[in-house]
């Protein structure tokens, strides 16, 4: 049986992807070169680890969405799954280097896009977890497939500043917002009794009035 071994080299935006897409640089690592690999089809699941690293004062506010109030980050700071995703490989027999595809979401109900965009600086602690099928020769030259277990892992950690400039690339100073269609009409209606010609003075002009309202 092949015995593996998955490292995450480097990560990198892909700049012309139809939307927001990272590529991990993934290096496998064949332990038994005895046996050569003749092809691996291998499956993904990225997690967000945050308890492996540390918290500003604004990290805890711009966090609070997501994990609530700092004195309860003892019982809400825990990973949470970030991305599934899929590669394969060209037959090798010591190590192969490919490219794993890791599609992005700047949807805001979404917990990941939440945390990544929390941070403002530092790196974000990424495990990867792999299965998948690896296909090989037996010494009898017999073509053999063998499964690969969840508990293939590797560490990595993520630059903010990736996932920043990626979302800068896709969505250039701006950020996207998913409505309900019923909300949607409520501030479609609103723009045009108001007579703003964008969506964006529509909720500028709601938030001065409620900045207005709460004044004392």
């Amino acid at each position: 049986m092949v015995d593996l071994e998955f490292g995450v080299v480097s990560a990198r935006v892909e700049t012309y992807a139809a939307s927001p897409l990272l590529v991990f640089k993934l290096k496998v690592t064949n332990k038994t070169p005895a046996t050569p690999v003749q092809n691996l089809m291998l499956n993904c699941q990225i997690r967000i680890e945050p308890t492996r690293r540390s918290y500003g004062a604004s990290d805890h506010e711009r966090l609070l969405d997501l994990f609530g109030e700092p004195e309860r980050w003892g019982q809400t700071l825990h990973g949470f799954l970030w991305a599934l995703t899929s590669a394969s490989t060209p037959p090798f027999i010591d190590d192969c280097m490919i490219d794993l595809p890791v599609p992005c979401s700047y949807d805001f109900n979404i917990a990941a896009t939440k945390y990544f965009y929390g941070l403002k600086d530092g790196e974000v602690p990424l495990l990867l977890l792999f299965n998948g099928t690896v296909f090989y020769h037996d010494d009898n030259g017999q073509l053999q497939a063998g499964q690969i277990p969840w508990s293939n892992e590797a560490s990595f950690r993520l630059p903010v500043n990736v996932w920043q400039s990626m979302m800068d690339h896709y969505y250039p100073d701006s950020a996207w917002l998913r409505l309900s269609r019923v909300v949607f009409e409520q501030l479609y209606r609103y723009k045009r009794h108001k007579g703003l010609p964008t969506f964006e003075l529509a909720l500028q002009a709601l938030l001065d009035e409620q900045t207005a309202d709460t004044r004392p």
